[in-house]
């Protein structure tokens, strides 16, 4: 499932359940960061999946800079068993692209 910036805005304007991840480096994480999320780099996900814990019924929102890497980390996580998975699409943490 993908889900647009704006769309991730509804769902937390509505007080939905979502779980963040940010499958960016440390060094790009540091510099834009969207709240309440978690940081797993991409390349650490496979062997962090037990720190993938989102709350009951939360939907999990990858993201990244460009939605290549959030695309890699839905492969994993639906892989992994995962029920709850999307990618953010639209680029940037701004949404600009």
């Amino acid at each position: 499932m993908e889900i647009s910036p704006q769309q991730l805005a509804d769902k937390l304007r509505r007080g939905e359940p979502v779980w963040l991840l940010d499958v960016r480096h440390g060094w790009e994480h540091e510099l834009a960061r969207l709240p309440d999320q978690a940081l797993i780099p991409l390349p650490e996900l496979p062997s962090r999946l037990d720190e993938v814990r989102p709350g009951p019924g939360a939907q999990i929102v990858c993201y990244c800079h460009h939605g290549v890497r959030s695309l890699g980390a839905a492969a994993i996580l639906r892989e992994a068993g995962s029920r709850a998975r999307c990618r953010w699409l639209g680029g940037s943490i701004s949404g600009r692209g």
